[in-house]
């Protein structure tokens, strides 16, 4: 009798481990909005090294799927992992979405916007929903995206 009881539990423990761990793998959305905050003090107090920690991952600006990106008035990238220098104007999700464009447009001074968008997991290529929190800082429209 108790080794029918114990099999279940044993069970069910597994699939709990399973799940924490899945859970873990990936940011979630109050980690993207906190981490967005952190680079959002981190442009006010210098943006030229808040910047390139940006690009770089560096200074806890790079936790699992999450890092934070900018652009400047121009709408080029003016911090990102990939694409520093390019231009976020242009950029359109995996469905066309102008998702450039609508990160830009969702830039306020002090208020934290969400845009939602399709693109695929690191190292995947199916797309996913993604959203990302986007605030302006000056002159700096800066975001952290975190997987649905």
């Amino acid at each position: 009798m108790q080794r029918k009881t114990l099999f279940p539990l044993a069970a069910l423990v597994g699939v709990l481990a399973a799940s924490v761990a899945t859970a873990g793998e990936f940011g979630t959305a109050d980690e993207a909005k906190a981490m967005l905050n952190k680079a959002a003090a981190a442009v006010k107090a210098d943006k030229a090294a808040a910047l390139a920690q940006f690009a770089k991952g560096e200074g806890g600006f790079k936790d699992r799927d999450l890092y934070p990106f900018c652009a400047g008035a121009d709408g080029m990238f003016t911090a990102h992992p990939t694409l520093t220098g390019k231009s976020l104007k242009d950029l359109k999700d995996k469905t066309g979405k102008p998702l450039g464009e609508e990160i830009l447009a969702a830039g306020v001074e002090g208020k934290i916007n969400e845009v939602s968008y399709m693109w695929p997991r690191p190292g995947q290529t199916d797309p996913v929903q993604k959203v990302s929190f986007v605030t302006k800082i000056g002159d700096q429209t800066c975001a952290v995206g975190y997987y649905k």
